[in-house]
């Protein structure tokens, strides 16, 4: 009966096994395809991922020796092994109690110099140093839509954002309605969107290609459609993208931005040829509903209704 009971665990346990492997390496096909943070695209999304790396390893410095010895453990101590000895009695070892306590002070404090020169180290406010001085984007998070302003070219977009590849862009974010949340994977950091004030980002695009971006906070019935796309351009080809969006976008002046910001999903992509003046300040006043300018917002709100496109 013993023997049988023996053989029994021993078939569970190798059935254990071979099931975790297999998991293991599916696993491990699916982490091979480039995606996210784990692609980076950018000098803000490569930090990012070596600060994940760093604290990953780590960690696995505890976790790793932990599932060993919790495996190690389970097959020594198995009910079929006589040589295994088992100690109730034992209530304190100074040793013991030091190697349990240190270790993860140790760690504890490792992940807390990571983390902390990490968060200094990727001010979203600091610029990226480059040759080429940053281009500005003012973005605003619509329901459930992404509006982008290009301040100094007097163009807009929706859901979708062209930018020279290699210059850095300084973004001015705020929300015209729920609190929002703007993330681009490939590029770096997530930074939130918020009435009535401004948030400000800074990233850059290493080479030409297509990075998509998202919300990454639940604002409604249309988040899960909350999706944009950045196309990282040469700059020759990005002159001649903003060349053609004057000759051929709409204009977007305060009625047509009413219009936009009424809710709606899986918006299209669109350009605008024209904005209106001040539009992104006038936003963040209309929602602050408290500053200097507020009274300035909201009769704009109540002339808006009559303006023109």
């Amino acid at each position: 009966m013993r023997s049988g009971t023996a053989n029994l665990q021993r078939r569970c346990w190798r059935s254990g096994l071979a099931r975790g492997l297999a998991v293991c390496s599916a696993l491990l096909v699916v982490s091979c395809q480039p995606a996210g943070i784990l692609d980076p695209r950018g000098p803000i999304a490569a930090a990012e991922r070596l600060i994940l790396i760093n604290a990953t390893a780590i960690m696995l410095v505890v976790v790793a020796p932990v599932i060993l010895a919790t495996l190690v453990f389970a097959w020594w101590y198995r009910s079929s092994n006589p040589r295994a000895e088992r100690s109730p009695e034992m209530s304190y070892e100074g040793r013991l109690e030091f190697v349990v306590w240190s270790i993860p002070a140790l760690i504890v404090t490792l992940l807390g110099g990571v983390i902390w020169i990490g968060s200094h180290d990727l001010d979203p406010r600091a610029p990226i140093p480059a040759n080429a001085p940053p281009l500005r984007v003012d973005v605003v998070s619509l329901d459930w839509k992404w509006l982008f302003i290009y301040p100094d070219e007097g163009v807009a977009t929706v859901n979708t954002l062209v930018v020279p590849a290699g210059t850095p862009v300084s973004f001015r974010l705020t929300s015209a309605t729920v609190m929002n949340s703007f993330f681009v994977p490939q590029l770096g950091s997530q930074i939130y969107t918020m009435g009535g004030m401004t948030t400000h980002l800074a990233l850059l695009a290493d080479e030409p290609g297509e990075y998509p971006g998202f919300s990454a906070n639940f604002s409604g019935d249309g988040f899960a459609e909350m999706r944009f796309v950045i196309k990282a351009v040469p700059a020759g080809e990005f002159d001649r993208w903003l060349a053609q969006v004057r000759d051929t976008g709409g204009a977007l002046g305060d009625a047509v931005y009413t219009e936009l910001a009424k809710p709606s999903k899986a918006v299209p992509a669109m350009t605008y040829r024209s904005v209106a003046p001040n539009l992104f300040e006038r936003i963040v006043d209309q929602t602050a509903g408290t500053s200097e300018t507020a009274g300035a917002g909201e009769a704009w709100c109540r002339a808006v209704p009559q303006a023109g496109g």
